[in-house]
């Protein structure tokens, strides 16, 4: 089990990369654009955080990212001092374009699986993913 997510992790490390290099974006660019689609908008602070970025290289990524026109930053409705870091959706079909071949591949997979198992499969994965961000924590914090 652990090889396979080990070969899992390796395969989609690659397979962003190549998707960032078609962008012109580096590992981390894309890695924080992922990031902020899922879960933002977000402030620089809290994408850093997330990330396990320091600040100024947060601000490095998010001036590449603005630039190239994936994210805007606005100030915070709830504190006019503050920035909001929202993805740009418009672009969302360059990224849906290129991880294609995957989301097809996944879904063939699926096929295969009853309702029952890909619920089971759902659950091991969020755990594993959970405890993967708990591992980076501990981490960030020695």
């Amino acid at each position: 089990m652990k090889q396979g997510l080990r070969a899992l992790s390796a395969e989609l490390a690659l397979l962003n990369r190549r998707v960032g290099t078609q962008l012109g974006l580096k590992d981390i660019d894309l890695d924080c654009l992922d990031l902020i689609n899922a879960h933002g908008p977000l402030s620089p602070t809290a994408l850093a955080q997330r990330a396990g970025l320091h600040a100024a290289t947060t601000t490095g990524v998010l001036d590449r990212l603005e630039r190239a026109g994936w994210v805007a930053r606005d100030r915070d409705p709830a504190d006019r001092r503050g920035l909001l870091v929202r993805a740009l959706r418009e672009r969302n079909g360059e990224l849906l374009a290129l991880f294609a071949g995957m989301n097809s591949s996944v879904d063939r997979i699926c096929a295969d699986y009853d309702e029952a198992a890909l619920e089971l499969l759902a659950d091991f994965l969020r755990r594993t993913a959970d405890a993967g961000r708990l591992a980076t924590e501990e981490l960030t914090d020695r």
